[in-house]
C-alpha cells in the first residue's frame, strides 16, 4: 500500500514542526514547499529532518521545494504560508496582505491537488478557510480550519495547571472564530468527570476563559518577533492524522456550517467528526440563552472579516 502524500505550504516556523511531527508519526511522506526565494530553507529543513530520521526511526521520505507540482497528488495539504504576528498586530490586520497570499496559493493547489484534505492554519483564520473555499471550490467537506482544536488545547492546558491535574483528565472544547470572541463551553467542561465548575470558583474560571481568549496574543508578546508554532502544528497534525487514519475523531474545527448553532453557510467553529470523508458530520447540542449570545457576537466578528476579503 503507497503512503500518503503530505504536502505542507510554507516552510517557517509552524511548516518546519508541521514536517516534523508528521514524519514522526509516519503519517506519509513529506513534501515541504516555500517561495522560490526560501526554496533553499525548505530543502534544508527536508534534508535536516531525514538525516535524523535515522535516529528518530522514522520511514517518511521528506523533500523540499517551490514548485507546485510537487504537491501533486496529495492526500493532505496544510497551509501555513502568510506573515505571522508582530506586537500589537490583531489577526484581522493580517488580511490584506494573507490574503494575496492565499490567492496565489488556492489557485495553485486547485491545479495540481483538488481532491486534497485541506487544512489553513494562516490568519485570520475563518477568513482564510473561506478564502480558500471559495477560491479553489472545493468540497465543503474538505476544505477546514484549523482553530478550535489549538484553542481548546489552550483552554485544557491553563484548567490543568491551575489544578495541577494531568492534562488527560481535562476534557472540553471551545466553539466559534478564532479570534477574542471564541467562546470556549464551560458548562460542558469536565476534570476526571467532574463538573469543572465544582473545582475552579467562578472568578478564576472567567479569568482563564479571558486567557484562553488572548492566548494567541500572550505568545505573540513573549515571542515578539512571530507567533505560536508549536501547538498550532500539533493541532493540524491531529486533524490531519484524524483524515489520513480515518479515526472518526471529534475535533473542534473551523468548517462550513449549514445551520447548526444557527450559523449558516459561512465557516465557524464547531465540533467535527473528522474521518477519511474529511468532515463528516458536525454534531449538534442545545446551547444556553448565555451561549447563543456569545456564539451571535462571535459569529458577526466572523462575518464581518469574511466580508472584508470581497470574495
Amino acid at each position: 500500500m503507497a503512503r500518503a502524500k503530505i504536502g505542507l505550504v510554507g516552510a517557517g516556523q509552524i511548516g518546519g514542526n508541521l514536517a516534523l511531527l508528521a514524519a514522526q508519526k509516519e503519517l506519509g511522506d513529506v513534501v515541504l514547499l516555500d517561495i522560490p526565494q526560501a526554496e533553499g530553507l525548505a530543502k534544508g529543513k527536508a534534508l535536516d529532518m531525514q538525516q535524523m530520521s535515522t535516529i528518530g526511526r522514522f520511514d517518511s521520505i521528506l523533500t523540499g521545494t517551490s514548485n507546485y507540482d510537487d504537491l501533486a497528488g496529495s492526500d493532505v495539504v496544510i497551509i501555513t504560508a502568510g506573515i505571522p504576528r508582530k506586537p500589537g498586530m490583531s489577526r484581522e490586520d493580517l488580511l490584506g496582505t494573507n490574503l494575496g497570499i492565499m490567492t496565489a496559493v488556492a489557485e495553485n493547489l486547485k491545479r495540481v491537488c483538488p481532491n486534497a484534505f485541506l487544512i489553513n492554519i494562516a490568519n485570520p483564520l475563518d477568513a482564510m478557510v473561506y478564502a480558500l473555499k471559495k477560491i479553489t471550490g472545493g468540497s465543503k467537506t474538505h476544505v477546514v480550519g484549523m482553530s478550535g482544536v489549538l484553542d481548546t488545547a489552550r483552554f485544557k492546558s491553563f484548567i490543568a495547571m491551575e489544578l495541577g491535574v494531568s492534562m488527560r483528565d481535562v476534557t472540553t472544547f471551545v466553539l466559534g472564530g478564532h479570534g477574542d470572541d471564541m467562546v470556549p463551553i464551560t458548562r460542558l467542561t469536565t476534570v476526571g468527570g467532574v463538573p469543572v465548575s465544582e473545582l475552579i470558583p467562578k472568578d478564576r474560571l472567567d479569568a482563564i476563559v479571558d486567557r484562553t481568549r488572548k492566548g494567541g496574543a500572550e505568545l505573540v508578546g513573549l515571542y515578539k518577533t512571530g507567533s505560536a508554532y508549536f501547538a498550532p502544528a500539533a493541532a493540524a497534525i491531529e486533524m490531519a492524522e484524524a483524515y489520513v487514519r480515518d479515526q472518526k475523531r471529534v475535533l473542534p474545527c473551523c468548517a462550513w456550517l449549514d445551520g447548526e448553532f444557527g450559523i449558516k453557510d459561512m465557516y465557524f467553529g464547531a465540533p467535527c467528526v473528522i474521518g477519511a470523508g474529511g468532515v463528516e458530520r458536525v454534531l449538534k447540542f442545545e446551547l444556553t440563552n448565555e451561549e447563543v449570545g456569545m456564539i451571535e457576537k462571535s459569529a458577526a466578528s466572523v462575518k464581518k472579516t469574511i466580508a472584508e476579503t470581497k470574495l
